[in-house]
């Protein structure tokens, strides 16, 4: 079964509820019709005040002081993070009328990283027109990451693709193959690869064609899940994907914290809001 698939069975079963920080926009507010007449979510609405358990999840868990957290909890995105934060929403979708970096700075403050995860991160689920199914990342929050950075995306990225896909096959990317080449951006890429013990550095090619794969004698070339180098990498790639080979881009997916969080693109469409509200869902 393919993984969106999955992902609306599970949705279904659990019967979510998902705070839409940006509901009036016309494609969230179709998106949450279709998501609750198709038995997908429970989309519940912001309050226009905050709750004591909204200033309680920022003051306690998160130590902020509670006139803080009023002014911040008078800020959408902020609010639905902290209805999350306190149970009164299983996960956040946002970012058709916000930057990434605002819907990051929201879920760090009121909701925090998971336990051992040093940085947040994201991915896209891509979904070819054959039916190919594979991870990007990271192409939409770290713009050059370090080695240790490369590691944390990595391994942030393997979760999530166990947890989407079943199995995580996990390439580093460069434009060098094992020792063929060298730099700055290489040697991060070897680090990363020497901590986390996944495929790299390793060329795109290599790392999807099994017949490339053993010329350069690096991976088995079945790889479902592609680490970038950097911002640059990444966001290039999925949106010449999505032009040049008509795949469907899903997220971006934020990765890293406590509970689901979801950081759509700028020009999401109703239906990619709706995959991947149940992508959110079922990795949570």
């Amino acid at each position: 079964m393919a993984v969106l698939e999955q992902a609306f069975d599970t949705a279904r079963a659990r019967q979510a509820r998902v705070v839409f920080p940006e509901a009036g926009e016309p494609r969230i507010d179709a998106a949450c019709a279709r998501l609750q007449n198709e038995g997908l979510a429970v989309p519940v609405p912001l309050p226009d005040t905050p709750t004591e358990a909204q200033v309680a999840a920022l003051t306690g868990a998160r130590g902020v002081t509670e006139p803080i957290a009023r002014r911040m909890l008078a800020r959408p995105l902020f609010r639905a993070a902290a209805m999350v934060a306190a149970g009164e929403a299983e996960a956040m979708v946002a970012g058709v009328a916000n930057p990434t970096r605002r819907v990051i700075e929201a879920a760090s403050i009121a909701i925090g990283l998971a336990d051992g995860v040093a940085i947040p991160s994201s991915f896209f689920l891509m979904v070819f027109p054959e039916g190919r199914e594979v991870i990007f990342a990271d192409c939409a929050v770290n713009v050059a990451p370090d080695a240790e950075g490369l590691a944390a995306i990595a391994q942030a990225s393997a979760r999530s693709a166990t947890a989407l896909l079943g199995e995580a096959r996990v390439a580093l990317l460069s434009f060098s193959t094992g020792t063929s080449g060298a730099g700055p951006s290489v040697d991060a890429v070897r680090a990363a690869a020497e901590q986390t013990g996944f495929d790299g550095p390793i060329q795109a090619d290599a790392a999807l064609n099994p017949v490339i794969a053993a010329q350069k004698g690096m991976g088995a070339g079945d790889a479902n899940t592609l680490v970038f180098p950097s911002l640059d990498a990444g966001n290039i790639a999925y949106k010449l994907a999505q032009e040049l080979a008509g795949a469907q881009a899903i997220g971006p997916m934020l990765q890293g914290f406590r509970k689901p969080v979801c950081d759509l693109s700028r020009g999401a469409r109703v239906e990619d809001i709706v995959a991947a509200t149940a992508l959110c869902i079922a990795m949570g």
